[in-house]
Protein backbone atom coordinates (compact mmCIF):
# COMPACT_ATOMS: atom_id res chain seq x y z
CA UNK A 1 0.00 0.00 0.00
CA UNK A 2 1.38 3.26 -0.76
CA UNK A 3 1.33 6.27 1.17
CA UNK A 4 0.46 9.68 0.17
CA UNK A 5 3.51 12.21 0.77
CA UNK A 6 4.65 15.28 0.13
CA UNK A 7 7.78 15.12 -2.93
CA UNK A 8 10.96 14.78 -0.52
CA UNK A 9 13.95 14.93 -2.06
CA UNK A 10 16.80 14.83 -0.94
CA UNK A 11 19.33 17.99 -1.77
CA UNK A 12 21.72 17.57 -4.23
CA UNK A 13 24.18 20.80 -3.88
CA UNK A 14 25.23 20.97 -0.34
CA UNK A 15 27.92 22.98 -0.96
CA UNK A 16 26.43 25.59 -2.89
CA UNK A 17 26.57 27.84 0.32
CA UNK A 18 30.09 27.82 0.69
CA UNK A 19 30.55 29.81 -2.97
CA UNK A 20 33.27 31.97 -2.30
CA UNK A 21 33.37 35.34 -4.46
CA UNK A 22 35.58 37.63 -5.39
CA UNK A 23 36.42 40.40 -3.59
CA UNK A 24 35.13 42.98 -5.95
CA UNK A 25 31.81 41.23 -6.37
CA UNK A 26 31.32 41.02 -2.64
CA UNK A 27 28.08 43.94 -2.99
CA UNK A 28 26.44 42.10 -5.88
CA UNK A 29 26.93 38.03 -4.98
CA UNK A 30 25.17 36.85 -2.09
CA UNK A 31 25.82 33.31 -0.83
CA UNK A 32 23.71 30.48 -2.07
CA UNK A 33 21.92 28.55 0.80
CA UNK A 34 20.77 25.03 0.09
CA UNK A 35 17.51 24.35 -0.22
CA UNK A 36 16.34 21.26 1.49
CA UNK A 37 13.54 20.74 -0.93
CA UNK A 38 15.60 21.26 -3.95
CA UNK A 39 16.08 19.14 -6.66
CA UNK A 40 17.07 16.06 -6.57
CA UNK A 41 19.27 14.84 -9.71
CA UNK A 42 17.48 11.93 -11.94
CA UNK A 43 20.21 10.48 -13.13
CA UNK A 44 19.34 8.82 -16.56
CA UNK A 45 20.66 4.87 -16.28
CA UNK A 46 20.56 3.03 -19.50
CA UNK A 47 17.46 0.88 -19.79
CA UNK A 48 19.51 -2.31 -21.21
CA UNK A 49 20.16 -3.24 -17.20
CA UNK A 50 17.79 -5.24 -15.19
CA UNK A 51 17.11 -7.64 -11.95
CA UNK A 52 15.01 -9.70 -9.96
CA UNK A 53 13.93 -8.38 -6.38
CA UNK A 54 14.20 -9.83 -3.21
CA UNK A 55 11.12 -10.89 -0.93
CA UNK A 56 12.89 -8.56 1.91
CA UNK A 57 9.63 -6.51 2.82
CA UNK A 58 10.80 -5.74 6.24
CA UNK A 59 11.58 -2.44 7.65
CA UNK A 60 10.67 0.64 5.35
CA UNK A 61 13.06 3.58 4.74
CA UNK A 62 13.71 5.77 1.95
CA UNK A 63 16.57 5.72 -0.67
CA UNK A 64 19.15 7.94 -1.62
CA UNK A 65 20.70 8.42 -5.33
CA UNK A 66 23.79 7.44 -5.21
CA UNK A 67 25.07 9.07 -8.39
CA UNK A 68 23.56 12.43 -7.03
CA UNK A 69 26.48 15.05 -6.57
CA UNK A 70 27.18 17.26 -3.48
CA UNK A 71 28.63 19.43 -6.00
CA UNK A 72 27.01 21.36 -8.91
CA UNK A 73 26.94 19.32 -11.94
CA UNK A 74 28.74 20.89 -15.01
CA UNK A 75 27.47 20.50 -18.59
CA UNK A 76 28.32 16.98 -19.71
CA UNK A 77 29.87 15.59 -16.36
CA UNK A 78 27.13 13.46 -15.92
CA UNK A 79 27.92 11.37 -18.95
CA UNK A 80 31.79 11.64 -19.24
CA UNK A 81 32.19 10.46 -15.17
CA UNK A 82 29.19 8.23 -15.36
CA UNK A 83 31.01 4.81 -15.97
CA UNK A 84 33.88 5.93 -13.82
CA UNK A 85 31.22 7.20 -10.55
CA UNK A 86 29.49 3.62 -10.83
CA UNK A 87 31.79 1.39 -8.56
CA UNK A 88 32.54 4.74 -6.19
CA UNK A 89 28.89 5.93 -5.77
CA UNK A 90 28.12 1.98 -4.79
CA UNK A 91 30.64 2.26 -2.38
CA UNK A 92 28.90 4.01 0.16
CA UNK A 93 28.60 3.05 3.82
CA UNK A 94 24.95 1.33 4.04
CA UNK A 95 23.96 3.22 7.03
CA UNK A 96 25.20 6.42 5.79
CA UNK A 97 22.88 5.81 3.13
CA UNK A 98 20.13 4.95 5.12
CA UNK A 99 20.66 8.18 7.05
CA UNK A 100 20.29 10.17 3.67
CA UNK A 101 17.09 8.06 2.83
CA UNK A 102 15.16 9.19 5.77
CA UNK A 103 13.19 11.60 4.15
CA UNK A 104 12.31 9.98 0.94
CA UNK A 105 8.60 8.55 0.31
CA UNK A 106 7.68 5.20 0.25
CA UNK A 107 6.04 5.46 -3.33
CA UNK A 108 9.80 6.54 -4.47
CA UNK A 109 11.22 3.99 -2.76
CA UNK A 110 9.35 1.47 -4.34
CA UNK A 111 9.07 2.62 -8.14
CA UNK A 112 13.78 2.91 -7.71
CA UNK A 113 13.61 -1.17 -6.24
CA UNK A 114 12.03 -1.80 -9.45
CA UNK A 115 14.28 0.29 -11.56
CA UNK A 116 16.91 -1.47 -9.62
CA UNK A 117 15.71 -4.86 -10.26
CA UNK A 118 15.18 -4.63 -14.27
CA UNK A 119 18.67 -3.54 -13.77
CA UNK A 120 20.06 -6.70 -12.30
CA UNK A 121 17.63 -8.76 -14.88
CA UNK A 122 19.66 -7.41 -17.44
CA UNK A 123 23.29 -7.57 -15.86
CA UNK A 124 22.29 -11.57 -15.37
CA UNK A 125 21.30 -11.47 -18.93
CA UNK A 126 24.59 -10.17 -20.03
CA UNK A 127 26.14 -12.16 -17.94
CA UNK A 128 24.76 -15.33 -19.20
CA UNK A 129 25.83 -14.11 -22.78
CA UNK A 130 29.11 -13.60 -21.69
CA UNK A 131 29.01 -9.94 -21.48
CA UNK A 132 30.96 -9.70 -18.18
CA UNK A 133 31.97 -5.64 -18.31
CA UNK A 134 28.46 -4.97 -19.30
CA UNK A 135 27.17 -7.04 -16.80
CA UNK A 136 29.10 -5.31 -14.01
CA UNK A 137 27.98 -2.11 -15.31
CA UNK A 138 24.50 -2.99 -14.67
CA UNK A 139 24.76 -4.43 -11.52
CA UNK A 140 26.54 -1.17 -10.23
CA UNK A 141 23.83 1.29 -11.69
CA UNK A 142 21.14 -1.12 -10.11
CA UNK A 143 23.35 -0.91 -6.95
CA UNK A 144 22.84 2.62 -7.60
CA UNK A 145 19.17 2.64 -7.32
CA UNK A 146 18.37 0.03 -5.23
CA UNK A 147 17.29 1.99 -1.78
CA UNK A 148 20.03 0.91 1.21
CA UNK A 149 16.62 -0.43 3.34
CA UNK A 150 16.50 -3.63 1.01
CA UNK A 151 19.84 -4.76 2.01
CA UNK A 152 18.95 -8.71 1.12
CA UNK A 153 18.35 -7.10 -2.84
CA UNK A 154 21.56 -5.22 -2.09
CA UNK A 155 23.81 -8.31 -1.16
CA UNK A 156 22.60 -9.96 -4.23
CA UNK A 157 23.72 -7.44 -6.23
CA UNK A 158 27.18 -6.84 -4.85
CA UNK A 159 27.61 -10.55 -5.06
CA UNK A 160 26.80 -10.80 -8.56
CA UNK A 161 28.61 -7.88 -9.41
CA UNK A 162 31.54 -10.09 -7.79
CA UNK A 163 31.05 -13.00 -10.06
CA UNK A 164 31.40 -10.37 -13.08
CA UNK A 165 34.33 -9.11 -11.86
CA UNK A 166 35.51 -12.94 -11.08
CA UNK A 167 35.01 -13.06 -15.01
CA UNK A 168 37.40 -10.69 -15.55
CA UNK A 169 39.89 -11.60 -13.48
CA UNK A 170 39.29 -8.17 -10.98
CA UNK A 171 40.34 -10.59 -8.07
CA UNK A 172 40.96 -7.75 -5.42
CA UNK A 173 37.49 -5.53 -6.33
CA UNK A 174 35.79 -9.27 -6.17
CA UNK A 175 36.72 -10.33 -2.63
CA UNK A 176 35.48 -6.48 -1.64
CA UNK A 177 32.25 -6.91 -3.13
CA UNK A 178 31.55 -10.40 -1.65
CA UNK A 179 32.59 -8.89 1.58
CA UNK A 180 29.93 -6.13 1.50
CA UNK A 181 27.07 -8.82 0.11
CA UNK A 182 28.17 -11.27 3.36
CA UNK A 183 27.66 -7.96 5.37
CA UNK A 184 24.58 -6.94 4.30
CA UNK A 185 23.53 -10.86 4.84
CA UNK A 186 25.58 -12.83 7.19
CA UNK A 187 23.75 -16.24 6.12
CA UNK A 188 24.21 -15.60 2.22
CA UNK A 189 26.07 -19.24 1.06
CA UNK A 190 26.84 -18.10 -2.37
CA UNK A 191 28.09 -14.92 -1.26
CA UNK A 192 30.49 -16.62 1.24
CA UNK A 193 31.83 -19.74 -1.21
CA UNK A 194 32.32 -16.89 -3.88
CA UNK A 195 34.54 -15.29 -1.63
CA UNK A 196 36.74 -18.57 -0.20
CA UNK A 197 36.94 -19.26 -4.14
CA UNK A 198 38.74 -16.04 -4.55
CA UNK A 199 40.48 -16.05 -1.35
CA UNK A 200 42.08 -19.64 -2.44
CA UNK A 201 42.71 -18.19 -6.49
CA UNK A 202 44.78 -15.45 -4.66
CA UNK A 203 46.90 -17.48 -2.35
CA UNK A 204 45.04 -16.56 0.74
CA UNK A 205 44.84 -20.02 1.96
CA UNK A 206 43.65 -19.38 5.87
CA UNK A 207 41.00 -16.87 5.10
CA UNK A 208 39.44 -19.54 2.51
CA UNK A 209 39.48 -22.20 4.67
CA UNK A 210 37.61 -19.82 7.38
CA UNK A 211 35.26 -19.39 4.65
CA UNK A 212 34.94 -22.69 4.02
CA UNK A 213 34.29 -23.86 7.42
CA UNK A 214 31.14 -21.09 7.78
CA UNK A 215 29.58 -22.17 4.91
CA UNK A 216 29.86 -26.03 6.38
CA UNK A 217 28.52 -24.48 9.90
CA UNK A 218 25.53 -22.95 8.13
CA UNK A 219 25.12 -26.02 5.81
CA UNK A 220 26.46 -29.22 6.25
CA UNK A 221 26.00 -30.39 2.64
CA UNK A 222 27.92 -27.84 0.78
CA UNK A 223 29.92 -30.86 -1.10
CA UNK A 224 32.78 -28.05 -2.28
CA UNK A 225 33.24 -26.24 1.43
CA UNK A 226 33.52 -30.19 2.69
CA UNK A 227 36.24 -31.04 0.30
CA UNK A 228 38.18 -27.96 0.81
CA UNK A 229 38.34 -28.15 4.59
CA UNK A 230 39.80 -31.83 4.20
CA UNK A 231 42.06 -30.64 1.25
CA UNK A 232 43.29 -26.77 2.42
CA UNK A 233 45.11 -27.94 5.91
CA UNK A 234 47.68 -29.75 4.05
CA UNK A 235 48.27 -27.52 1.68
CA UNK A 236 48.42 -24.70 4.56
CA UNK A 237 51.46 -26.54 6.31
CA UNK A 238 53.32 -27.40 2.98
CA UNK A 239 52.90 -23.48 2.10
CA UNK A 240 54.20 -22.90 5.69
CA UNK A 241 57.17 -25.19 5.16
CA UNK A 242 57.89 -24.07 1.58
CA UNK A 243 57.61 -20.05 3.43
CA UNK A 244 60.11 -21.11 6.18
CA UNK A 245 62.46 -22.75 4.13
CA UNK A 246 62.58 -19.52 1.61
CA UNK A 247 63.52 -17.45 4.50
CA UNK A 248 66.21 -19.86 6.04
CA UNK A 249 67.69 -19.58 2.56
CA UNK A 250 67.37 -15.92 2.35
CA UNK A 251 68.97 -15.60 6.15
CA UNK A 252 71.97 -18.39 4.66
CA UNK A 253 72.93 -15.84 2.44
CA UNK A 254 72.83 -12.92 4.23
CA UNK A 255 74.79 -14.77 7.05
CA UNK A 256 77.30 -15.53 4.39
CA UNK A 257 77.88 -11.85 3.56
CA UNK A 258 78.37 -11.28 6.92
CA UNK A 259 80.69 -13.47 7.62
CA UNK A 260 82.69 -13.62 4.63
CA UNK A 261 84.92 -11.00 5.56
CA UNK A 262 86.18 -13.53 8.46
CA UNK A 263 86.80 -16.17 6.64
CA UNK A 264 83.55 -17.97 8.03
CA UNK A 265 80.67 -19.21 6.33
CA UNK A 266 76.87 -20.51 7.45
CA UNK A 267 78.29 -23.74 7.24
CA UNK A 268 80.50 -23.43 10.40
CA UNK A 269 77.03 -23.12 11.96
CA UNK A 270 75.22 -26.08 12.26
CA UNK A 271 71.05 -25.61 12.78
CA UNK A 272 69.65 -29.11 14.39
CA UNK A 273 65.67 -28.84 15.04
CA UNK A 274 64.17 -30.99 18.27
CA UNK A 275 62.04 -33.48 16.71
CA UNK A 276 59.94 -33.46 20.07
CA UNK A 277 60.00 -29.87 20.13
CA UNK A 278 60.52 -27.72 17.30
CA UNK A 279 62.43 -25.84 18.35
CA UNK A 280 66.30 -25.23 16.71
CA UNK A 281 69.95 -25.09 17.88
CA UNK A 282 72.81 -23.55 16.59
CA UNK A 283 76.28 -25.50 16.96
CA UNK A 284 79.84 -23.86 15.74
CA UNK A 285 81.64 -26.23 13.64
CA UNK A 286 85.35 -25.07 12.93
CA UNK A 287 86.07 -27.26 10.27
CA UNK A 288 82.48 -28.51 8.36
CA UNK A 289 84.05 -30.05 5.38
CA UNK A 290 85.71 -32.29 7.45
CA UNK A 291 82.63 -33.29 9.24
CA UNK A 292 81.23 -34.80 6.19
Amino acid sequence: MEEKSEDCKVPEDLFNGLKVTDPQEGESASPMVPDPKGQHSQSKLPKDAEAHPQDDHGEEECFHDCSASFEEEQPGAHMAGNKASDDSSSELDEEYLIELEKNMPEEEKQKRREESTKLKEEGNEQFKRGDYMEAESSYSQALQMCPACFQKDRSVLFSNRAAARMKQDKKDTAITDCSKAIQLNPTYIRAILRRAELYEKTDKLDEALEDYKSVLEKDPSVHQAREACMRLPKQIEERNERLKEEMLGKLKDLGNLVLRPFGLSTENFQIKQDSSTGSYSINFVQNPNNNR
